[in-house]
């Protein structure tokens, strides 16, 4: 058994190690859940929320399309906004840019969403502080 504090680290890289993943973090006795950016994660979403609400693990999720799936939180960039970009990129590929010579962007705009459905079946009382910062509060 792990100690109050501890990070523990599980990885899953494809749609079967899902659900051992996560059995594996209920039995490590895990009391949060951080989900990483992963395009394996973004496309299983539904499964992934699903699953921390089965195993009523509060997890925080990297795109607000997790949060609006019913997972409690997510902080991370906007997927609009990146793909906005990533036009604007092409554009000026396609325009006669040479890739090489353009600057790397980082993203610009980071969306805190919050489910308050979801943190409802967790028994988890969101401060309203928090709730005031979110750009978005599913209710």
């Amino acid at each position: 058994m792990r100690s109050r504090g501890q990070t523990i680290v599980v990885q899953a890289r494809s749609e079967e190690e899902l659900a051992p993943a996560f059995a594996l973090i209920a039995e490590q006795g895990a009391d949060a859940l951080l989900v990483v950016s992963d395009p394996l994660f973004f496309t299983h979403r539904r499964q992934l929320v699903a699953l921390a609400a089965s195993y009523a693990i509060p997890t925080i999720y990297p795109f607000r399309e997790f949060a609006t799936a019913g997972g409690l939180a997510s902080y991370g960039p906007s997927v609009d906004e990146s793909i906005r970009q990533a036009g604007v990129y092409t554009a000026k590929i396609l325009n006669g840019a040479k890739p090489a010579e353009l600057p790397v962007v980082q993203p610009t705009k980071i969306d805190l969403a919050i489910n308050l459905k979801t943190a409802k079946a967790l028994g988890l009382d969101i401060p309203q502080t928090l709730l005031a910062r979110a750009d978005e509060v599913i209710e």
